[in-house]
């Protein structure tokens, strides 16, 4: 809508799920940097965490890529919504485990295990990935207690990592929380950062590092609190503004009435 009034061949700030639009923060690299350490040390599970917004959800992205380059088993998914039943064949059918229709849940964990027996016997590290845990229903994570329980001998190569906010910590569970070796917190993005960010998107959806003025990005920044989500959207907000008011660069005063819409949207 507004990419040609900036000269842009695209929209610089997607929706910020796509590992090639990554922008790897100092913060956000020793996350993967410590989710690398979980897998190759064997480690049984890990936490991920971070305030609404963070990249939570796009870190593992990137991780999964990272995981099935390397040949590694994985499966990711999300927890909301899930039962017992639903997790299971989720990560089976993420493992390429074939479940018949009608299969009872025992013989489903049967299977399984059997995989993750296979997986260890073949010297393979299996990575689940498992966002919202915060969100989970409490026999879900009873679930996944028993999952990270299921073998207990110290050559297991299974690791799983759940990601959730911070604030919400309590209701990943007790049986989960025990398990954790590792918790990882995702940091806010600092200014500079955040002018990395902006100018990096910009520079590859065709545009220039003028777009936003220096009092502009200072604003977004301070109106976001260093939220990649609020980040994107803001700036997303001002070229959609400066642009319908033919501006020819985005300024602080743009970005405060963005701030504005965004916080009206957010009510």
């Amino acid at each position: 809508m507004y990419a040609s009034h900036w000269g842009l061949i695209q929209s610089p700030f997607g929706p910020g799920l796509d590992p090639r639009d990554f922008f790897e923060s100092a913060g956000h690299e020793e996350a993967l940097a410590r989710m690398h350490f979980l897998v190759d040390e064997g480690r049984r599970c890990g936490l991920l965490l971070g305030p609404s917004g963070c990249g939570k959800s796009l870190l593992f992205e990137v991780f999964a890529e990272r995981i099935r380059r390397c040949g590694r088993p994985l499966a990711k998914l999300s927890l909301i919504g899930l039962d017992p039943i639903g997790l299971v064949a989720a990560i089976a059918d993420q493992l390429r485990i074939r479940v018949a229709p009608g299969l009872p849940p025992w013989r489903i964990w049967q299977s399984l295990e059997r995989r993750l027996r296979e997986y260890r016997y073949q010297k393979l590290e299996t990575v689940l990935l498992l966002d919202d845990a915060d969100l989970a229903a409490a026999e879900v994570l009873t679930q996944v207690a028993r999952l990270a329980r299921h073998d207990l001998s110290a050559d297991s190569r299974l690791t799983l990592i759940l990601a959730g906010q911070t604030e919400r910590i309590g209701r990943i569970g007790r049986a989960v929380l025990d398990l954790a070796e590792l918790r990882i917190d995702i940091p806010a993005w600092g200014p500079r950062d955040t002018e990395a960010f902006l100018s990096g998107s910009l520079e590859r959806a065709g545009g220039g590092g003028w777009v936003f003025a220096a009092e502009a990005i200072h604003k977004v920044h301070e109106l976001s609190g260093g939220s990649p989500r609020k980040i994107r959207q803001l700036a997303d907000l001002a070229l959609l503004a400066g642009a319908g008011g033919n501006l020819e660069q985005v300024d602080a005063e743009t970005v405060e009435a963005a701030g504005g819409q965004l916080a009206a949207i957010m009510v």
